[in-house]
């Protein structure tokens, strides 16, 4: 059966070899429809992805059978550019939407699937693109600019170069486009890019250990701000809340939801808690496991208990109507109580190496045997 299947469809246990392709992982998009018979006749648009973080959409106006994988020529202001598709089918009207092209014009031609020819133009236009970055960079320091030159993207014909920048402010580069101009022979395209987009063209590795979020599958950047910092009770230190690109770190903002709705089963932590010995004061909260940590000072940590918050409530509501539990805990049991520790008054820092020590000379002294006799 799941041979026939194949044979039929052309996909192996609901994976349809035509959904995936080469593709760059922060811009792919799953074509779930690929399998479907006649997707790719309900319309003439096709997606194409060019460089990094580029794509394009175009119509398929000489009817060619094209699918997810396929290099081809395509129109372009002047001359042509060589890209991969990566969309045909019902799914590229979606993506259009997504786009929010302006016109109907910015919607171009597909000429052809690419040629020996055009590939050869195109791997020596790629292979001036360093070149031409460190070049532009030494201009525009020449001209007193305030800017960075972080890419270059050449068009597949090499007419034409893509320079993105970054600036703080605004810059005329005027005469920047056209000492650019003179000095590489080509048509000159500035684009404006935000720090985070540098990070994803440039890529790392983030203070998690993986590769960035910015770098591999993330498309589009919300704005981030300290309030989610604040809202998952994280410490406000700048360097730890920073990213590789200075700003505020995406991922902030992942799980910003759920600390939310569980923060509402919280009680507030204005109120004091009140027993038959002290008065405990909110100190800390492990929000998603729903536990509360209460000092009985109110600037430091002292005395320390930690219950939760169904417990914390049953006392609020004790303390409303004038009672008074003998312990935070709900056995009445109280905790030790535990003094702020002085740093001062501890041993030294180097107790343990003398234990070390005396291992050593153990093992260095000969094992004596008393003479027999004696």
């Amino acid at each position: 059966m799941e041979k026939e299947l194949d044979i039929i469809t052309g996909c192996d246990r609901g994976l349809c070899k035509n959904a995936v392709g080469r593709q760059d992982r922060q811009l792919n998009t799953y074509d779930w429809l690929a399998d479907v018979p006649g997707n790719a006749d309900t319309t003439d648009l096709v997606e194409v992805q060019f460089k990094h973080t580029r794509k394009g959409y175009y119509h398929n106006v000489n009817n060619l059978p094209l699918k997810k994988g396929d290099i081809v020529a395509v129109e372009a202001n002047p001359g042509h550019d060589i890209g991969v598709v990566t969309l045909t089918g019902r799914l590229v009207k979606m993506q259009l939407k997504k786009a929010n092209l302006k016109s109907a014009d910015d919607i171009k031609r597909i000429y052809r699937i690419a040629r020996q020819i055009d590939m050869d133009k195109f791997r020596e236009a790629k292979a001036r693109e360093h070149e031409t970055m460190i070049e532009s960079r030494e201009i525009a320091k020449g001209l007193g600019l305030q800017m960075k030159i972080g890419d270059v993207e050449y068009q597949g014909d090499g007419n034409k170069a893509i320079f993105y920048y970054i600036a703080d402010e605004r810059v005329d580069f005027r005469q920047l486009i056209k000492d650019l101009a003179a000095a590489f022979h080509v048509r000159i395209e500035m684009k404006q890019i935000g720090a985070r987009q540098e990070a994803g063209r440039i890529g790392g590795t983030g203070p998690c250990g993986r590769e960035l979020c910015c770098a591999t599958w993330m498309k589009n950047f919300s704005s981030v701000s300290t309030g989610a910092a604040r809202i998952q009770d994280i410490s406000l230190n700048p360097q730890k809340l920073a990213g590789m690109c200075a700003k505020l770190k995406c991922c902030l903002n992942y799980e910003v939801d759920d600390y939310m709705e569980a923060s509402k089963k919280l009680p507030n932590k204005d109120i004091v808690l009140q027993t038959l010995d002290a008065d405990y004061y909110y100190f800390k909260a492990d929000i998603l496991a729903g536990m509360l940590t209460y000092s009985t000072d109110k600037n430091m940590a002292a005395n320390l208990e930690v219950i939760t918050a169904d417990r914390a409530k049953a006392i609020i509501e004790m303390n409303r109507k004038g009672e008074k539990p003998e312990s935070l805990q709900e056995d009445g049991m109280v905790q030790e109580a535990k003094g702020p520790v002085d740093l001062a008054t501890q041993e030294s820092i180097n107790r343990f190496d003398k234990a070390k020590k005396k291992k050593r000379k153990n093992k260095k002294k000969p094992h004596q045997t008393s003479p027999k006799g004696e």
